[in-house]
């Protein structure tokens, strides 16, 4: 009997064995960079003629692979991969779809400092950051496991006398796998097994920006013995191939996290009926968040401090639950804004591979650009107390941001940066700091610092937010502990690495015979 699910511990820097393991897998994958990778497509390695760069964010002159890129024709001949190996697989025990997971939960952790390093050079993500998406794949691999293993009991349904009635959960078809850049590893992994172990096969479309990682995933599920056509690899520009993908009428469901906008467009295309097309598309979206972490007037104020400057600046705050608006009571707001500014001091920002980095890069040139922009709209906005500034010209950094007196309504206060800029907004009274908390059209995290336990108790009935954390920061949410995902514009309401998540991508089908 396997054991009951625990989450993967993570990597202490502290210790210098660890430290020394970790910089000879950095060694060892930057001696690998540069190296080309092709599509897979049922059980053919394909290149192509047009090529997309990956580059490292820390140092944009150090090329990390080249990546084949994918159009419409190949795009149809994912899918018809993905079609023909249904009917196999769909056969194939549950228990014997999750024993795939784990062997690759197995083998992702005999290598984790290895992806890890790929997630140092590829997504920019500092040591601490990296370990820990890394083992948030190890987490999924096992959790939606044991879940399809717990789906393929016998399920219960009320006794008739003289009937047998059955309830099976079997797989949908064929997926559209649509990652994003942020958690290129976790996310990825997560999205595309819980379709496969479900039954279903895909079609991996990964962000274009670490195409790289998910190629190393999709040679580890190989080597795990995952049959070909299962998981087709399938690197393109989203203009090109993302549409025709999820418009395709053989395309069952499209399961997506990335950004407001694009989700939209997936959720109305995926809605339109094709010709020969005899089924509604199911859309699993995950599409972002405007997160506030509220300091009530009695809290801990170190400890909201602590919270706030995690959850703004891990990742350089490229996180859909990161922290963009601190709401604080006005006779703790000065304070509060103090101890942030100067915790946040202390934050080395540089370069991803180097131990002592907390901020490293952010993404890519777009979002680089983009954050700097944002910047000047809250100088206009409010005074910036912290940062605002650029880093070291070799990559794409920004410093660690801080704007108060940011008034709700602002720009800055509503729209969705995915950068380390945080604002800082006044509230006369706990319900007006709510008020100001749910006035985003997301719904995606958030948390409450305070010590008064009427006050935490009204934030559990009217803080709308999918994830709501209490007394700690607004971050760091743990497969099976913490089932993710939010409301209104924050997507679909799915929860990752939760109990529901799998039927997601199941269907039920109900047998009764009678005797």
């Amino acid at each position: 009997m396997r054991e009951p699910f625990q989450n993967e511990p993570f990597t202490d820097f502290s210790v210098v064995d660890h430290v020394v393991d970790f910089q000879e897998a950095l060694r060892k994958v930057e001696a690998e960079l540069g190296q080309e990778y092709t599509l897979k497509i049922g059980p053919n390695r394909i290149e192509t003629i047009q090529k997309r760069k990956s580059i490292n964010p820390s140092d944009v002159g150090q090329l990390v692979g080249i990546v084949s890129q994918a159009d419409t024709v190949l795009a149809h001949k994912a899918i018809l991969a993905a079609v023909s190996a249904f009917d196999s697989w769909k056969q194939v025990a549950p228990l014997a779809r999750a024993r795939v997971l784990y062997k690759a939960a197995a083998m992702l952790r005999r290598r984790k400092h290895e992806f890890s390093a790929w997630l140092v050079y590829e997504a920019g993500k500092s040591w601490a950051e990296a370990d820990a998406d890394t083992a948030e794949a190890i987490d999924f691999l096992e959790f939606y496991g044991r879940e399809m293993e717990r789906l393929a009991d016998r399920q219960p349904v009320v006794a008739l006398g003289g009937e047998d009635n059955e309830l099976v959960y079997i797989p949908l078809g064929v997926g559209i796998i649509i990652p994003p850049w942020n958690f290129p590893l976790a996310i990825m992994a997560g999205m595309t097994m819980a379709a496969v172990v479900a039954g279903n096969t895909v079609v991996l479309k990964p962000a274009s920006a670490t195409a790289v990682i998910a190629a190393k995933f999709v040679e580890l599920l190989e080597a795990a013995g995952l049959p070909d056509g299962v998981v087709n690899f399938l690197p393109g520009a989203g203009s090109e191939v993302g549409d025709f993908l999820v418009e395709h009428p053989l395309t069952r469901f499209v399961c997506f996290t990335g950004s407001r906008e694009i989700g939209i467009r997936i959720n109305e295309k995926a809605s339109l009926i094709q010709q020969d097309q005899k089924w509604l598309k199911r859309v699993v979206a995950e599409m972002g968040g405007k997160d506030t972490i509220i300091v009530d007037q009695d809290a801990d104020l170190d400890l909201a401090a602590d919270a706030i400057t995690a959850s703004a600046f891990g990742y350089a705050g490229q996180k859909c639950s990161a922290c963009s608006r601190a709401v604080v009571h006005e006779l703790v707001y000065d304070e509060v804004i103090e101890k942030v500014v100067a915790r946040t001091k202390q934050l080395k920002l540089g370069k991803a591979n180097e131990q002592s980095t907390y901020v490293g890069p952010v993404i890519d040139e777009r979002a680089y650009l983009s954050i700097l922009k944002y910047i000047e709209v809250g100088r206009s906005e409010g005074i910036i107390v912290h940062g605002g500034k650029i880093g070291d010209s070799s990559g794409y950094f920004i410093e660690p941001t801080i704007i108060k007196d940011i008034a709700p309504d602002d720009r800055i206060a509503q729209e969705e940066i995915f950068g380390p800029v945080l604002a800082f907004i006044k509230a006369e009274s706990f319900d007006e700091a709510l008020t100001i908390a749910n006035n985003t059209e997301y719904g995606l995290t958030g948390a409450v610092i305070s010590r008064n336990r009427s006050r935490l108790e009204q934030a559990r009935e009217q803080f709308h937010v999918g994830n709501l954390y209490i007394n700690r920061k607004c971050t760091g949410a743990l497969v099976g502990a913490h089932p993710f995902g939010g409301f209104n514009m924050s997507g679909t309401d799915s929860k990752a690495g939760g109990r529901d998540y799998l039927l997601l991508f199941t269907q039920a089908k109900v047998i009764s015979e009678r005797f």
